[in-house]
């Protein structure tokens, strides 16, 4: 089936403002012009009779252009242009209906159900102002904001052609492969806003995932192509992803999360601080100046709002002039007039050249009414693709029109959900589920959803899918500078392996120190430390008792310090994943960068609090009054403190989950507790190897050397030596386990 509209539909998106737009073009290029008895030039006939359209946005380029505010002359605003455009409608009409489409239009309606169809066009031009036109206006200066959306880069023609996806759903004794998607068809050009609906479970996030590379090609089938080019590894400098979930960091203010994405991706041609004043340029362009000294906020944070969050989320994609944009439903959660700045936003960008794809749930008809292209999807199959404009009159033309007035969108997704409740029935669907009464609802004799989409499926492959199929046939219209660039693109980093490591290391210093300095965890620490001083003031060493209950001093010291940091270092890769994923998707740094930036940025934080212990622990409890003794005690649990990070890294790392990583921290350091040799003297020859794996028993034997050296050969049947063994054994597991935490990140499965 043809998706050409009749003449009648041509004639009718001549709309008279469409006119008004072309008269006031034409009359700005030739003011010398003559002018009609209306004011319309002479030329405007001519141009008007000649039976073409003007598209939404070439109009709305031909008025940005002509307009004298635009090009730095005295004219009037465009405003003032559309205002008086509106007032010029409203003085011409006379009939009834005619009034009723100027009022409808300035109100921003559609009666598209009403007995006649208004193109969406009209629409969009007819309004006489739009807030979202002075958004880039700086009123009180009177001139543009800097829009680096603006700036050329690669255009991205992205055709997608019988994409398929399937999944394996392993049970108890067998598995079941699952189809997500089943042969969606498409494409999308550069200066276009792709919108993918369809009820929830449809396959929408897959098959935008699918589009953006995220999903691995070995469960897909099908072909995408960008630039008639199979998708690779160089394109992630060339695509912004914005998920569904704002994953963000807490603690970081927007200003700061801003910069930092700027400084890791921008290209290295760029200065500190000219990536800096990008980000300062996106903050400007998303509206974000009133909350860019504010902390993002999380769960138990408070911080931004969800729609200055979500703006975040899509700056950290936009700040690198992305050619091709891909949105996880950039509108959920968002009262209808943010969202309606989101989607304008979305379509300024694609209006410099980008290639835009966006998920939408349920849309506003005002939102519908602006996007370009439409897929529909149900149950994973393509019920739809075309002009968003379009949809409506192909529905109609299967037999699909609504009984009353509704959003255009609610009417898509009940068809999509197999609910034709207030939607008219195809005679050819009746006829069918007719036949031996199959496919029909006992309650309501209705067709069954099941019947429904198996009809539109149906309808749609045998009337429009060959005709999409045969256009994604023709080649890609690109000048031949362009595709040498698409054919010689190279992976590109934005910083230098030692730059993404400081960049990293103070992002990391900055997030973590809230969580590290929290009044609980100060408690906790400080706390534990007053009870041990009172427990154990100025114990005497002089007595045989007394040196074995400082020994036991001496343990505690030993465990509490290989306790606490395993339970704090098994949450960082798990609750860093998803931020993990994210961010090697799009490149910003080698994962060697960030694992190195990771694990260091905490040796600062965790040494602070053990010294603020051990300065009260030490003094109260009367341990060897001399420097010597104490910073070496002090050496020693910092050595302890690092390999019991790495161990709770390295635990965190293999298994990726909290409850499993919290199970087995318990059990190793219960059992490396009781074969740190203060319970138990005589271990069994068979299981006295797992001592020396305990980084409990040589931190013991460390600070009993550091304390008694010089007073007794053996405390406790544990032996005083050089301590030499001990130290080496510790560094082994400093490295060591951290060696096996990097490995299992290598090994961690991220789309690329």
């Amino acid at each position: 089936m043809s998706m050409e509209k009749p003449p009648l539909a041509t004639g009718l998106a001549r709309t008279r403002s469409e006119q008004l737009y072309e008269s006031v073009a034409a009359a700005i290029k030739s003011p010398h012009g003559s002018m009609d008895a209306n004011g319309i030039p002479a030329t405007a006939p001519a141009a008007v009779g000649g039976g073409g359209t003007l598209s939404r946005k070439s109009s709305r380029r031909l008025m940005m252009g002509a307009s004298p505010g635009r090009s730095g002359g005295a004219g009037t605003h465009i405003r003032k242009s559309r205002s008086a455009q509106l007032k010029l409608e409203l003085e011409e009409v006379s009939s009834g209906a005619a009034l009723s489409r100027a009022s409808s239009a300035s109100l921003g309606l559609s009666f598209s159900f009403t007995g006649f169809a208004m193109p969406p066009e009209e629409i969009s031009d007819s309004k006489p102002f739009s807030d979202d036109e002075m958004i880039p206006e700086d009123i009180e200066a009177g001139k543009k904001r800097p829009k680096f959306q603006a700036e050329p880069t690669l255009p991205i023609f992205l055709k997608f052609k019988e994409v398929t996806y399937k999944v394996v759903i392993k049970k108890m004794t067998s598995s079941v492969e699952k189809e997500i998607l089943t042969g969606i068809t498409g494409s999308v050009n550069p200066g276009e806003v792709l919108a993918l609906m369809g009820p929830s479970g449809s396959g929408k996030t897959t098959l935008l995932s699918l589009l953006a590379g995220r999903i691995s090609q070995s469960s897909t089938g099908g072909s995408v192509t960008y630039n008639d080019k199979p998708y690779s590894k160089f394109l992630k400098s060339r695509i912004g992803f914005v998920t569904q979930d704002d994953v963000l960091f807490p603690h970081l203010t927007v200003k700061e999360t801003l910069t930092y994405a700027a400084r890791l991706r921008l290209s290295k041609t760029l200065t500190r601080e000219q990536k800096e004043q990008r980000a300062l340029d996106v903050i400007q362009e998303l509206g974000l100046e009133r909350c860019q000294d504010t902390m993002i906020g999380g769960a138990f944070v408070r911080g931004v709002s969800g729609g200055e969050r979500k703006r975040v989320s899509i700056g950290n994609e936009i700040i690198i002039n992305p050619s091709l944009l891909l949105l996880d439903e950039p509108t959920s959660g968002l009262d209808s007039t943010t969202a309606l700045r989101t989607i304008q936003m979305l379509h300024d960008i694609s209006d410099a050249g980008k290639t835009v794809i966006t998920t939408i749930h349920q849309p506003s008809s005002r939102l519908f009414h602006r996007f370009d292209k439409l897929i529909l999807l149900g149950r994973g199959s393509l019920l739809y693709f075309g002009k968003s404009s379009e949809a409506l009159d192909y529905f109609s033309s299967i037999g699909c029109s609504p009984l009353i007035a509704m959003n255009p969108a609610e009417f898509l997704l009940d068809l999509a959900n197999g609910n034709i409740n207030d939607i008219s029935v195809p005679s050819e669907l009746d006829d069918r589920v007719q036949v031996g009464n199959s496919g029909r609802e006992t309650q309501t004799g209705k067709p069954s959803p099941a019947a429904v989409h198996e009809y539109l499926v149906e309808a749609y492959e045998t009337r429009v899918a060959e005709q999409e199929k045969k256009k994604l046939m023709d080649p890609v219209p690109l000048n031949e500078e362009a595709k040498a660039k698409s054919l010689h693109l190279k992976r590109q980093w934005g910083a230098g392996w030692w730059e993404q490591y400081c960049i990293l290391f103070c992002r990391g210093l900055k997030e973590r120190r809230h969580e590290y300095f929290s009044w609980l965890r100060v408690t906790q620490v400080l706390s534990t430390a007053v009870i041990l001083g009172l427990l154990w003031w100025q114990s005497d060493i002089r007595t045989s008792r007394g040196l074995q209950d400082q020994a036991g001093l001496l343990f505690f010291i030993a465990v509490f310090w290989g306790f606490f940091p395993v339970f704090t270092a098994i949450f960082a890769f798990p609750q860093e994943r998803a931020m993990l994923n994210k961010e090697r998707a799009a490149d910003m740094y080698k994962l060697s960068a960030y694992f190195l930036a990771r694990t260091t940025s905490d040796l600062p934080l965790d040494f602070i609090l053990p010294s603020l212990f051990l300065l009260v622990v030490y003094f109260m409890t009367g341990l060897r009054v001399s420097p010597y003794p104490f910073f070496l005690s002090m050496l020693t649990v910092f050595l302890c403190i690092i390999a019991a990070q790495g161990l709770g890294l390295a635990i965190g790392a293999v298994l990726m989950d909290l409850k499993k990583a919290t199970t087995l921290a318990s059990v190793t350091v219960m059992t490396f507790m009781l074969a740190g040799g203060f319970f138990v003297k005589k271990v069994p020859v068979f299981i006295s190897w797992i001592r020396y794996l305990s980084f409990n028993y040589h931190t013991y034997k460390l600070l009993l050397k550091v304390q008694y050296q010089d007073l007794a050969e053996s405390i406790n049947g544990m032996r005083i030596d050089s301590g030499l063994t001990e130290v080496v054994a510790l560094i082994v597991m400093v490295f060591g386990y951290r060696l096996l935490a990097y490995l299992s990140l290598r090994q961690m499965k991220i789309a690329t």
